[in-house]
């Protein structure tokens, strides 16, 4: 289940919060700001999606995140190389490495990270 660019927005700001009233996810939009109307609508499809849930406060609901921002985002690369670059992770970091104008210093890191990963495997 994928996240609106909207709702994907709301989700950043509650990843970062972690729990928030209503209030409080408004206060985090930039200028100009949603409609409370807006965001509830917004929190009641990502409830649905069983992305949100919240937990009553007196006459408050406080949101909370159901899913991990890492969790969300490894789904959303991995569908992106197998629509893209045809399941070919290699493709995918061929296509990143030379499309993203790295510095000479970001790709060093890049393979300090794979060559880590490559031992630990």
């Amino acid at each position: 289940m994928q996240l609106s660019n909207s709702e994907e927005q709301l989700m950043q700001i509650l990843w970062k919060q972690e729990k928030a009233l209503m209030k409080d996810l408004i206060e985090a939009y930039p200028e100009p700001k949603p409609a409370i109307t807006t965001v509830a609508t917004l929190l009641k499809r990502m409830q649905d999606k069983k992305f949100v849930d919240y937990t009553q406060q007196g006459r408050s609901r406080e949101y909370f995140p159901l899913v991990r921002k890492k969790d969300y985002f490894s789904k959303h690369v991995n569908g992106l190389i197998k629509n893209f670059f045809n399941d070919s992770s290699s493709q995918f970091a061929s296509f990143f490495t030379k499309e993203t104008n790295l510095s000479k210093t970001e790709l060093e890191e890049l393979r300090k990270i794979i060559d880590q990963e490559i031992k630990s495997k």
